[in-house]
């Protein structure tokens, strides 16, 4: 039996990715802390759901994690209770309440401070700079008093050059705002549509700060991710990076890759690297970066501080993050710095879709043959595989071809 409780907040596709990798690491069933039942874990034999109405709400979330916590350590004192989310906004309610969860969990995160710092790009590039990492021309407006009578935005920057990428400096203020027309990114191709964006999200209540970022040019192709963890002793002990095939493009989820290869790319593992020992960093991170394809430069975009929904890949890739992170933090044996250096097919999406999106030849031909390989996808667990899990996933692929069907028909050459 394990000698801790994995307690995970959510239930989406990269909460359950956790769930998957304890499950495998350990033969645990993490509690998932969830207001609704998505399908990403409906009829789930590897976790159990702990319904909580209110758990998108910060207050009453952290009375239930007291709560549960106290009642598990009533009933097994000696058990740690590891406490994980994947999102910005509930990261960021741990870390707020850091000192009242450690009473009953270990909570492996960085400090708020620097969740702070490097959620907010304008301070991430800055910092970024700092360490030698490029990063793209960028515009940043301040909302904090668009309540006041009379407030205009600023004059947009004359050396800033159109089209934009226009996203929230930092997502867990933008993460549970609602209003018509939201999406998670805009392309904005003129200084009128950056104004009238502003004046969108000042009349839906935002107030914290939104930047517009000069586009970089490509297709989804040109992006790429890193995954790391630093651990105990603030040594980066996993990397892993992946290229970016396909990203989502409903409004709600654009810029997430649902497609990407597997592959050691030391020219922005050893910047992700550097990057993070060069602050009090703790746990998990994970970069967007984009190339410029007429130069071949790398542009670091962004860092969240958490692991990233599609962490599976990691796994993919020969390395579990969780045996790194449990291995750290529950046993207390920081293991050894390890570079992820498998090749492999993530993909949430059905095989014949993505061929539809990867252009170039020399990587269809590749995407061809991992596909031959067999594709990865952390909801086809062989250890969860019931005919109700069958028909969620089934639905929840070929739903993607309506998703693109609608809002990306055909690739295009800027990924909008």
């Amino acid at each position: 039996m394990a000698t801790f409780q994995p307690v995970i907040l959510g239930g989406d596709l990269g909460a359950y990715a956790l769930a998957r990798e304890l499950n495998d690491a350990y033969d645990v069933k993490p509690i998932m802390v969830t207001a609704y039942n998505p399908n990403a874990i409906r009829d789930s034999s590897i976790l159990t759901r702990h319904e909580f109405a209110e758990a998108n709400e910060e207050g009453p979330l952290i009375d239930e994690l007291l709560r549960l916590g106290e009642d598990l350590k009533r009933r097994n004192p000696r058990r740690k209770l590891l406490l994980l989310a994947n999102t910005d906004w509930r990261i960021h309610v741990m870390a707020t309440h850091r000192e009242e969860l450690e009473r009953y969990y270990v909570v492996p995160i960085p400090p708020l401070d620097v969740i702070e710092q490097v959620s907010d790009k304008q301070e991430f590039e800055r910092l970024a700079t700092a360490q030698g990492m490029p990063v793209p021309k960028s515009f940043y407006e301040d909302f904090s008093h668009a309540g006041d009578e009379g407030w205009t935005p600023q004059p947009t920057p004359a050396d800033l050059t159109f089209p934009v990428v226009a996203k929230p400096a930092d997502s867990s203020e933008y993460e549970n705002l609602l209003f018509e027309g939201r999406q998670k990114v805009y392309r904005i191709d003129t200084d009128e549509q950056l104004t009238a964006l502003w004046h969108t999200l000042a009349d839906a209540g935002f107030r914290g700060t939104f930047v517009a970022q000069e586009l970089v040019e490509g297709d989804d192709t040109e992006m790429y991710s890193v995954t790391a963890y630093v651990d105990s002793t603030g040594t980066v002990s996993l990397l892993c990076s992946a290229h970016v095939l396909l990203e989502e493009h409903h409004p709600a989820t654009l810029g997430n890759p649902c497609a990407m290869i597997t592959e050691p790319i030391d020219e922005i593992l050893r910047p992700a690297k550097r990057f993070l020992e060069s602050l009090p960093y703790r746990g998990f991170a994970n970069f967007d970066v984009k190339r410029d394809p007429h130069t071949g430069r790398f542009y670091f975009l962004e860092v969240n501080p958490r692991i990233g929904r599609n962490n599976f890949y990691v796994a993919g890739a020969g390395i579990n993050p969780m045996e790194v992170l449990v291995s750290d933090v529950i046993d207390g044996h920081p293991m050894a710095p390890r570079t992820a250096d498998g090749e492999v097919l993530y993909s949430i999406i059905p095989n014949r879709l993505l061929l539809r999106y990867v252009v170039d030849p020399d990587l269809k031909a590749q995407v061809r043959r991992l596909q031959k390989a067999g594709r990865i996808n952390p909801q086809r667990n062989p250890k969860d595989g019931g005919f109700k899990r069958w028909l969620h996933l089934t639905e929840s692929e070929l739903n993607q071809y309506r998703k693109f069907g609608k809002y990306y028909p055909k690739p295009t050459n800027t990924g909008f």
